[in-house]
Formats: C-alpha cells, sequence, structure tokens
C-alpha cells in the first residue's frame, strides 16, 4: 500500500502507483478506481469492468476509459465526447475519444446530451507501460522526479522519500494535464447509467441514501450538519 503525504493532484498519485507496480509486473494491466463514486448496480458495474480489461490486453496502445450514459445535464462532471467506434470492439461499445468537455456550462451539457456524450468516471484500464507512457508525453519532469526518487529510495523509507518529494513537486491532474491532452491514446466504453454518482458532494451522498431508502427521515438533519461543517 502506497499511502500519500498529503492531496497533491491525482497526477503524482497515480504516477508514483504506476511506477511501483512496473517494478512488480511490469507487463501488468492495471485498473484506477476513484474512491468517493458510487455504483448502484454492481454486477453490471463489474461486467464493463471486464469488458476494459480484455479490451486492454489486446489494444496496448490505448487506456481504455469507463464512459457513463449521462441521465442529466450534470455541470459538475467531466464529459467524454466519442469518436468512431473502435473495429473489433465489444459489440460496438467502445469508440475512439475525440475530445474532454470539463464542468461545461448547463446549456452546453444539454447539447453535449443529445450528442450522445458521456460523463467521465475516471475509472481507467489499460497496461503499466501505457499509463507510463501517457504520463512521459505530457508530463515528463514529474515521471523523471519520481522515478530518480524510485532508484534512490532505501527500502522501507518510502513515506520519507515520498515526503520530501511532495514538499516541492507541483500540484497536477491526470485528468487535466494527462487525458485531455491525449485523446489518440484513449478508448472510452459506453456503459448504461449504472446508478453512478460522484459523491464529492453532501447532496449527491444523499441521492445515493434515498435510492436505497435509507435513513430519509434523518436527511434534513444531516444536511444542515454538513453544510456547517467548516472548510
Amino acid at each position: 500500500m502506497l499511502i500519500q503525504p498529503h492531496n497533491h493532484g491525482t497526477a503524482p498519485a497515480i504516477a508514483c502507483s504506476l511506477l511501483r507496480l512496473q517494478q512488480m509486473d511490469p507487463d501488468g494491466v492495471v485498473a484506477f478506481f476513484p474512491s468517493d463514486h458510487h455504483f448502484g448496480d454492481d454486477e453490471a458495474f463489474a461486467a464493463h469492468i471486464e469488458v476494459a480489461f480484455r479490451q486492454a490486453e489486446s489494444d496496448s496502445q490505448r487506456v481504455i476509459l469507463l464512459g457513463i450514459t449521462p441521465e442529466a445535464p450534470e455541470e459538475a462532471y467531466g464529459w467524454i465526447e466519442p469518436g468512431p467506434a473502435l473495429a473489433g470492439s465489444a459489440g460496438g461499445s467502445i469508440f475512439e475519444v475525440r475530445r474532454f468537455w470539463e464542468k461545461p456550462s448547463r446549456n452546453v451539457a444539454s447539447h453535449l446530451m443529445r450528442l450522445g456524450c458521456l460523463w467521465n468516471s475516471f475509472v481507467m484500464v489499460g497496461h503499466v507501460r501505457t499509463f507510463l507512457n501517457l504520463v512521459r508525453q505530457t508530463l515528463p519532469s514529474l515521471l523523471i522526479c519520481l522515478e530518480s526518487m524510485w532508484d534512490a529510495v532505501v527500502p522501507g523509507r518510502e513515506h520519507e522519500a515520498l515526503l520530501d518529494l511532495y514538499s516541492w513537486i507541483p500540484a497536477t491532474s491526470f485528468s487535466d494535464d494527462v487525458l485531455s491532452v491525449s485523446p489518440a491514446a484513449l478508448a472510452v466504453l459506453r456503459a448504461g447509467a449504472l446508478g453512478w454518482s460522484d459523491l464529492g458532494e453532501p447532496q449527491r451522498v444523499y441521492s445515493v441514501l434515498r435510492f436505497r431508502g435509507v435513513a430519509e427521515d434523518r436527511e434534513s438533519e444531516w444536511l444542515g450538519r454538513s453544510l456547517e461543517i467548516p472548510a
């Protein structure tokens, strides 16, 4: 288990873990799952991940993203605009990525829905080396720093080495600084709604609780308390 000294954006965390995984299995296929997301249909979600793994195993040139069919013109989510279907993909459900739209206005989000665009779940599957190639092309200095750290670290002192490195490297976003500028190296697997929600805001947590019929009578009380928590 690798633990970041503090939150410094998603790019350092992902790149650091990829280099560690490369030491363990350089030919491995890996997946990234955001810890604050919810999927109501676990079986359907797992089935889609199996499809993504099969595609990644046969296509070492692309990282596969899970795109969620939108239920509303959500302004707070990132969106993926798919391109043509990949030849030979499972059921024609995997597409090239044309571009990303990050937190669009409501009017733009409504237009993206009509175009068949997808919510970006930030669930990703691909070969270790494919992910690392993306980072090397977009954030080379970050990767060089992390590689130097892993080459020099004394076993058992990884946390101290990370603490030192995190004290001076810039915070960077894997979505903004890597994925958004590398659409040609990506593919998107179109999924149904899957009961997906990003739980980054209290209201979304309560919407999931409502869906599951949990503690509806205490929602107002809990929501009021969550809004009183100081930043």
